[in-house]
């Protein structure tokens, strides 16, 4: 398997002495692959796409991209290379086509030659051609803002929170889009705080605090779960959550949807557990095992 990009010990702090907003990470992501980095606002997610993207330098450690070093070789990565940060930064007075025009030219290219890689997506915003990119709906800026990462035939992309923001409807749109790039032979590296997203890769590295906590593929990233799952309802979901945390063997109780997850160290009986919550004053009581999920794994990793 050819490695697209490999990270030894990589970090960057913004402020002498701080924590460092990426704290001496190490992974390695395949040719090919859509790699998801998945993580809360605040986990260095966008320091660490900025550092392989060669827009800022780090403060120790090494990463390459394609075998290019980030530091040493960012001209050269850079031909190859498509980003997307997380706030729409195209000419918002410049029109769709005009923005596209610009993008290419910048990479000594044209619309018409890379078109078969925008097609897809282009067509869905070519009745706007001539409208402002600042005039755009959320779902159309970032269809756009793709389209101008990929007008010079990229090997590699990364994508910084690309559906944040972005309708339900726009979002599962975008991840189509998504596969169909892989399909060519692009390869993905894709940022999102939203845990649904995280299945939608092939790899994951969950981040938080500039760390990397566990790196794998979703599904075998839940089987790692080594602790009990149950999903407890009942009337007065306030209280819920206080009363779980009182039981015995329970080492987390969180709120989920309707639901609250409650973890516990072994098997539960759950009639004692619906005697108890009835005791409490409770009453309508749901309790049941269930799987746990990417959500579910990354609560237990953030526990101390």
């Amino acid at each position: 398997m050819t490695k697209a990009v490999q990270i030894d010990k990589l970090g960057k702090s913004y402020v002498k002495g701080a924590v460092p907003a990426v704290n001496g990470i190490s992974l390695d992501i395949i040719k090919g692959e859509i790699f998801g980095i998945i993580g809360a606002d605040g986990a260095g997610k966008t320091t660490l796409f900025r550092m392989l993207s060669t827009l800022i330098l780090p403060d120790f450690g090494k990463a390459q991209v394609f075998g290019f070093d980030v530091s040493g070789d960012y001209k050269l990565i850079r031909k190859f290379l498509g980003y997307m940060p997380g706030r729409f930064s195209l000419y918002q007075d410049l029109t769709v086509e005009e923005n596209l025009i610009f993008f290419a030219t910048l990479s000594n290219t044209t619309i018409e030659e890379n078109f078969h890689l925008i097609e897809d997506i282009y067509i869905q915003i070519a009745p706007f051609k001539d409208r402002r990119a600042g005039k755009l709906s959320g779902g159309m800026k970032q269809k756009l803002a793709l389209c101008c990462a990929l007008i010079h035939n990229p090997r590699i992309m990364f994508l910084d929170e690309p559906t944040t923001g972005v309708d339900p409807v726009s979002r599962k749109e975008f991840w189509t889009i998504l596969e169909r790039l892989k399909a060519q032979e692009i390869t993905i590296v894709v940022s999102t705080p939203y845990m649904d997203e995280a299945r939608l890769c092939d790899r994951i590295a969950l981040m938080e605090k500039g760390e990397i906590l566990a790196i794998d593929e979703p599904d075998e990233m839940v089987k790692h779960f080594p602790h009990h799952l149950y999903e407890v309802k009942a009337s007065n979901r306030f209280k819920l959550l206080s009363t779980l945390r009182a039981y015995p063997n329970v080492l987390n109780a969180y709120a989920f949807g309707e639901f609250a997850h409650v973890v516990f160290k072994e098997a539960v009986d759950q009639q004692q557990l619906i005697t108890y919550l009835q005791t409490s004053g409770q009453s309508n009581i749901v309790v049941r095992p269930v799987r746990p999920n990417i959500e579910d794994h990354f609560i237990h990793l953030l526990q101390p």
